[in-house]
């Protein structure tokens, strides 16, 4: 154990392929357990953000396609549609983040960003946009859906 420890500290890669090949041989006893599961929780961790950060993206383009349509491009409907392939393939990888969309107070917060970026990025002013995201979260994954 204190040698899976020290490989942890000093050579990541390293540590991991050591304990994969102890739990393959079923050598549990010489695992380093601790970080194994902080290990594992990071990477729920991880995954969450990255869902966050992608949803900031999407509803800040949405957005700026609505309230911007004279500058509507091809770029942005690419990066619409990038990031709902990634939520969806986030959401299909671990599905028990689908009710992170149904909580409407992680939902205002990824909203309140979005417009934030939206307002830098537009330069239009704060009180243009919506004070509550106006797009349902169906209309989020939607494929298909773009605001007036």
């Amino acid at each position: 154990m204190q040698v899976a420890k020290k490989t942890y500290e000093q050579d990541f890669q390293a540590w991991a392929l050591e304990n994969a090949a102890l739990l393959r041989q079923g050598k549990l006893a010489d695992i380093d357990v601790l970080h194994i599961a902080e290990e594992l929780e990071g990477m729920g961790a991880s995954e969450r953000r990255e869902l966050q950060s992608r949803l900031q993206v999407l509803v800040r383009d949405l957005l700026k396609y609505q309230y911007q349509p004279e500058r509507r491009g091809k770029s942005w409907l690419l990066t619409i549609g990038h990031q709902r392939d990634a939520i969806d393939s986030l959401l299909k990888q671990s599905p028990s983040f689908r009710p992170l969309l149904d909580d409407a107070e992680e939902m205002a917060d990824i909203y309140t960003k979005a417009v934030r970026d939206a307002v830098i990025e537009t330069e239009l002013d704060r009180h243009l946009f919506p004070v509550r995201c106006p797009y349902a979260i169906d209309q989020l994954l939607d494929g298909d859906f773009l605001p007036d």
